[in-house]
């Protein structure tokens, strides 16, 4: 069997059985199989083709089948997703395709589900990828179904995207944004302000200031001899930070809170702004193992940030007007990474989004309260879902109804190289891959006055 197979089949199935995630769990693997570069990369797109487009492998594979594919054992339905993208996205032959999954297969089943597989995937490869897409689209009721079968999205993810892209005017750019989630992103980094210079041989990002693409080699071997002030990280993520620490001057002395911190990218970015303006920075982290991997990720960030694992509702509410500017990027569903993360779009469902947003209400209202007069808090979310951007914002406005918003866009547009062009409804900022080429982030800037204000009531 070969290894680059072997590899890719235990990544999809530690995701498919234990809520693993592919880019973190494949550069282990990776590194165990100890893989030649050729094979390295046959394993990624294995891995991420088949878990991007899963739930289009899913159909055909219960037609072939003639069941629901909930009935066929967890491990060989692996198989034969892996199987099945192979002969319908890759330039694999298929006797190789076919064999190679009748033996993962056998390993990882029966006899009986080796046979199984072969029979699937024989008749598969029988017909050609055109004709399998006319065939599944035939079965399409309606025009967002024919649309999420065409690009392997859920229907209700399609419905979610043209939601958000409807509210910003570019409901026409549908195709384009669900197309963009199924290219794999470019490896983008960051030089951490004050602290580090961009190589002079990489690309510039064409919005952040610090971040720029490496013209060459392993990024990872980059970041490697950099000490911790260059760093992978998107050019969204970077904005939605600088959005906050650039909002207006930094005042020394200043308290800044990133309340749900981990991995730690955005706070190692905030750690250097910190030290640069004279600002303190504590950072949060519920999972003890997130909150390890924040501290490594402010170990190159001479500034001492204390880094607490308590739940961020009580951390902050028990800590009322104690912070001058705060990030909430609060958990998601992560809808705006599905180029990193192609398996969440199978992984969430509408009742994610529904208990996502309780703990995002409570985590916003939470920062509000533990904002000081004058203060300013980042409301991110790495999803373009309505129900978690706006709706969430419009909530925290009725709720405390003399927060003020900031024109998240004006802010910046003062920042960035060249104008973003991502202006939300209320003043916030909706990023794109297929516009700005980063995740798709949602930033909004709220104030909280410095005096007593009368309540402004929309008319």
């Amino acid at each position: 069997m070969q290894p680059a197979r072997r590899v890719a089949f235990d990544v999809i199935h530690a995701v498919s059985t234990s809520d693993a995630y592919a880019n973190l769990l494949l550069p282990h693997r990776l590194a165990e199989a100890k893989l030649n570069p050729a094979d390295a990369g046959l394993a990624t797109e294995l891995t991420y083709g088949t878990l991007r487009r899963r739930g289009y492998y899913d159909r055909v594979i219960a037609l072939v089948a003639k069941r629901p594919v909930t009935e066929i054992d967890d491990a060989i339905l692996d198989v034969l997703r892996l199987g099945a993208h192979q002969l319908l996205s890759m330039r694999v032959a298929g006797h190789a395709a076919v064999n190679e999954s009748v033996e993962l297969a056998r390993s990882a089943g029966s006899r009986s589900a080796a046979g199984f597989t072969n029979g699937v995937l024989r008749t598969i490869s029988r017909t050609e990828p055109a004709e399998w897409e006319r065939l599944l689209l035939d079965e399409a009721t309606n025009d967002t179904d024919r649309l999420a079968i065409a690009t392997a999205h859920p229907s209700w993810v399609v419905r979610a995207i043209r939601q958000s892209l409807d509210l910003q005017g570019h409901g026409d750019e549908l195709e384009a944004a669900l197309a963009a989630d199924n290219l794999a992103p470019q490896v983008n980094l960051v030089a951490l302000p004050g602290l580090a210079e961009r190589p002079t041989d990489a690309e510039p990002n064409r919005f952040s200031p610090y971040g720029f693409r490496s013209s060459g080699g392993d990024p990872v071997q980059l970041v490697g001899t950099g000490g911790g002030r260059l760093r992978v990280q998107d050019e969204g993520s970077q904005l939605a930070a600088l959005a906050l620490t650039r909002a207006e001057p930094v005042t020394a002395g200043e308290r800044w809170l990133d309340l749900c911190a981990g991995p730690g990218g955005k706070a190692a970015l905030l750690a250097a702004e910190a030290l640069a303006g004279g600002a303190h920075l504590d950072a949060n982290e519920l999972v003890p193992a997130r909150a390890r991997l924040v501290e490594r990720a402010l170990a190159g960030v001479p500034l001492e940030v204390e880094v607490s694992t308590a739940d961020g509702a009580t951390l902050a509410a028990s800590r009322p007007e104690g912070y001058d500017r705060i990030l909430l990027d609060a958990p998601c569903t992560g809808l705006g990474a599905l180029r990193r993360r192609p398996e969440a779009r199978w992984r969430k469902t509408p009742k994610d989004v529904a208990d996502l947003t309780r703990l995002q209400s409570s985590l916003l209202d939470a920062a509000i309260l533990a904002l000081a007069p004058g203060g300013i808090v980042a409301y991110v979310t790495c999803s373009p879902h309505v129900a978690e951007t706006a709706l969430i914002v419009e909530s925290a406005l009725r709720a405390h109804p003399t927060m003020q918003r900031i024109d998240t866009a004006e802010v910046l547009d003062r920042v960035t190289v060249e104008p973003l062009d991502a202006a939300a409804p209320g003043g916030a900022v909706q990023l794109w891959p297929h516009r700005q080429g980063t995740d798709a982030m949602f930033i909004a800037l709220l104030r909280k006055p410095s005096a007593s204000v009368e309540p402004v009531v929309d008319r």
